[in-house]
């Protein structure tokens, strides 16, 4: 029994004897943070760690393995190495070093105390309290966590000091996670997004900015390249402010302490095609005006100083900071402006328009609907916007009592037919006057569109004389139709004769080479008659000259009969009566009557010879006029007789 007290009580010495020695083993995926209870140097009065190996926690850790570190004097206190996963951001807080100034929201970078693993180099190099501007990437490290809490996404590793420190931590770890703060900034080109960044560390900006003027962009310049806030100490030395910045990020993976700034992300400005982007600074320096002595409505800047920029943005996407400035998009096609209620054109800056109301000369009070097509160049479009804001309000203040006037003055001096019937005329003379106007306003005119004047609900007289003129048009369509349709009978006409004519032309085909062969057959028997006709002469000649022999001969003869007869008269009375008896022969034609009662005359024996009778009739008739025909006794003349027996004997000659 006594062996065993014994052999109790000398474990018991050599546990004591370790536990004063103070062996410690750590294990490799620990560190030790070790306490120190009291030394000849003295405790701390302000600091937490003890540089100078006062009583205090010891900057420097205990790695894996075995300490002796004499519990009399030390305190160890084991912790886990950090470990910070793939694409994540851990944020330092150090709880000693020289306090913030009041200006100032993080500690400064000290670059030399290895990502806070080195305590001494920290604080020596005037490492500051607080929230660290530095962060931490991915990787595993050994901190004194008395020294520094480190806040991950899904832990925060401290060394608890007092009740009221771990609220505190936990407090900053809530406010990073609504800042999204674990995570870098990814802004992916899919998405057409930018980042508006808001410093909340460094010099604050003046009362004329809103916006914190770009710095540090040039990647030349070591000193001041601050790769997109990414790194604090640069943005600083080049002069950076808190604020909103006017320098946007764009896409790419950017890690940024969330507790140093603030990323928003908005959609880039996309300007379409057929528009222009006039942009309305709201930031940056004073300019000269660019618009020249001549524009007396404002301003006109160039591109970078605060005012309306004398160059517009061209069709595009821009990552344009729209805290630092707006864009006006103005269309560069054709706008439509329409003076017609519940309907609008595409751009919607006449949603306020409504047809004029006009008087006629005639006191007609008619609703004129009409249509307005406009364009404004783009290298106007900012003298447009500084003059008038924004197209809408050009419309609504300018051009709608602009062009509502003019039709009114329009409508007071015609009467609602003439109106009507010289739509087109009024329509000319109000694109060419009014482009005038509209050209000092910097717009350019393209075409004035006037609808149909039209009543009001309770007034029918208008609709009376349209319904006039519609039936006097119907008439003038119905006449118009009736020509047509007469020329188109005409045509039709035209179109079966030409038909007819195409189906005869096969006979009209043949007949023309029966008319050349019959012409050419003309021409030989032609040829031929010349040929008859010569021969005929030539023995028509033969024969006339035959016949004017005996012709000659008959001449004398007869010239020797009527000279025997007593002249020509009485050759020609022998010519007729010996015609005169050879037709009566001929023909057998009784002259004479069956029975002839005579009254005295004839021969002695007082019978009369019917052709003595017929030649004294003849000689009568012949010879009436001649006075030679009877004597004073009313008695046949001596030569008249002698003629008349010698036509007898004649005649009765047999042959």
């Amino acid at each position: 029994m006594s062996s065993i007290i014994i052999g109790v009580g000398i474990l018991l010495g050599v546990v004591i004897l370790i536990w004063l020695i103070g062996f410690r083993i750590i294990p490799n995926n620990k560190v030790a943070v070790v306490e120190k209870w009291w030394s000849i140097n003295g405790s701390l009065s302000e600091r937490i760690i003890a540089l100078n190996k006062e009583a205090g926690y010891q900057p420097n850790v205990l790695r894996g393995g075995i300490h002796i570190l004499s519990p009399l004097m030390y305190r160890v206190h084991i912790c886990p190495l950090v470990t910070i996963p793939q694409g994540e951001i851990a944020y330092v807080f150090a709880r000693d070093g020289e306090a913030l100034p009041e200006t100032q929201t993080l500690g400064r970078v000290v670059a030399e105390c290895n990502n806070f693993q080195d305590v001494v180099e920290f604080l020596n190099n005037r490492g500051q309290k607080g929230i660290q501007r530095s962060i931490l990437r991915e990787g595993t490290y050994a901190f004194n966590l008395a020294q520094f809490v480190i806040i991950t996404k899904d832990k925060i590793y401290s060394l608890p000091l007092e009740k009221g420190d771990s609220a505190t931590i936990q407090t900053m770890s809530e406010k990073i996670h609504q800042r999204n703060g674990f995570t870098p900034v990814i802004i992916k080109g899919i998405d057409d997004l930018l980042g508006i960044v808001t410093v909340h560390d460094g010099p604050s900006l003046s009362q004329e900015h809103i916006v914190a003027p770009t710095v540090g962009d040039d990647s030349s310049n070591r000193l001041t390249y601050h790769n997109n806030f990414q790194d604090i100490e640069r943005f600083l030395a080049a002069g950076g402010y808190r604020g909103r910045q006017y320098q946007v990020l764009t896409e790419g993976t950017y890690f940024i302490n969330r507790m140093f700034a603030t990323v928003e992300l908005i959609p880039k400005t996309i300007i379409p095609v057929g528009s222009v982007g006039v942009v309305i600074s709201y930031t940056g320096e004073r300019g000269e005006d660019a618009s020249g002595a001549e524009y007396k409505h404002g301003e006109l800047v160039k591109k970078g100083f605060r005012g309306v920029w004398k160059d517009a943005l061209t069709p595009g996407k821009y990552a344009f900071n729209t805290y630092a400035g707006k864009i006006v998009e103005v269309p560069t096609t054709n706008i439509i402006l329409k003076w017609i209620s519940n309907e609008g054109g595409e751009h919607l800056y006449d949603s306020n328009l409504k047809e004029v109301n006009l008087i006629t000369k005639d006191a007609f009070e008619p609703t004129l609907p009409l249509s307005v097509v406009l364009h404004i160049d783009y290298r106007k479009a900012p003298y447009v916007i500084q003059r008038f804001g924004d197209i809408k309000m050009l419309v609504d203040q300018t051009l709608d009592p602009m062009v509502s006037a003019y039709f009114k003055n329009i409508g007071q001096s015609k009467t609602l037919i003439e109106l009507l019937q010289e739509r087109s005329d009024i329509q000319e003379l109000a694109s060419t006057e009014m482009k005038i106007k509209f050209e000092h306003y910097n717009i350019e005119l393209e075409e004035v569109l006037i609808g149909t004047p039209s009543s009001s609900k309770k007034d029918n007289k208008i609709e009376v004389i349209l319904g006039q003129l519609r039936d006097r048009q119907v008439a003038m369509e119905q006449i118009e139709t009736y020509n047509q349709q007469e020329k188109a009978a005409v045509k039709e006409r035209e179109l079966k004769e030409a038909q007819s004519k195409a189906e005869q032309q096969k006979e009209l085909t043949q007949s023309e080479i029966n008319i050349e062969v019959q012409n050419n057959a003309g021409k030989a028997a032609y040829q031929r008659s010349l040929h008859d006709a010569e021969t005929i002469k030539t023995l028509a000649n033969a024969e006339a000259e035959k016949e004017a022999k005996m012709g000659i001969g008959k001449a004398v003869a007869i010239n020797e009969q009527v000279k025997a007869y007593g002249g020509p008269k009485y050759q020609v009375l022998q010519d007729i009566v010996t015609k005169y008896t050879a037709a009566i022969e001929n023909g057998k034609i009784q002259i004479m009557p069956n029975t002839l009662v005579n009254m005295g005359g004839g021969d002695g024996a007082g019978n009369i010879n019917p052709l003595e009778a017929f030649i004294t009739l003849l000689l009568a008739k012949e010879l009436e006029d001649d006075g030679q025909l009877f004597d004073e006794n009313n008695k046949m003349t001596s030569d008249l007789k002698d003629f008349k027996d010698a036509l007898l004997n004649e005649q009765s000659q047999p042959e």
